[in-house]
């Protein structure tokens, strides 16, 4: 009797895609405006003025700076804007919203960025079930990304695929 094993995932030419790979390397600080407001709740401008002016910025040096206000209060934009003048010279980006919010849009950018030729009619998994938290945009991003050029496109790991999108074969009459 011959015991030979095939591995047929990896005969089936399934490429797959780790999206933990397009997460953001460097951290993302947070700079929340709530403890420049004055009792946490209000903008006074000469107060709020002085307390950036005030501040030390070399400590966002090569940053990625999510800016947000955790204060239930109404933030003019200008404070938005002149946070932002402060940061910018140090930070390497600033994305407006928390953590999360940063995340995607730095792994939204990382996704349009991609090439998509080299899945052009290929068989792609999007790798499911990773250790690193990944926001729901990256799965919708790479899913419009991806299904306009490839032949078919699953969710999971190669040896258990949920099938999202399976390109039409056009029959010969």
């Amino acid at each position: 009797m011959n015991d030979i094993i095939i591995n047929r995932v990896a005969e089936s030419g399934i490429i797959t895609i780790d999206l933990e790979a397009l997460y953001p390397i460097d951290p993302v600080t947070v700079f929340d405006m709530k403890p420049f407001l004055f009792r946490g709740l209000i903008l006074k401008e000469k107060e709020f003025r002085e307390a950036l002016k005030d501040h030390d910025w070399k400590t966002y040096s090569g940053k990625i700076i999510a800016l947000t206000n955790t204060a239930d209060a109404i933030i003019p934009m200008w404070a938005y804007m002149l946070t932002t003048s402060y940061l910018q010279p140090f930070a390497k980006e600033i994305i407006f919203g928390d953590e999360k919010r940063a995340i995607q849009v730095l792994m939204s950018r990382s996704i349009e960025a991609m090439d998509t030729q080299q899945y052009a009619d290929k068989r792609i998994v999007i790798r499911g079930c990773g250790d690193v938290y990944l926001p729901e945009t990256a799965y919708i991003d790479i899913t419009n990304k991806l299904r306009p050029v490839v032949k078919s496109l699953m969710y999971g790991e190669p040896c258990s695929t949920v099938p999202v999108y399976k390109a039409a074969v056009l029959k010969r009459e």
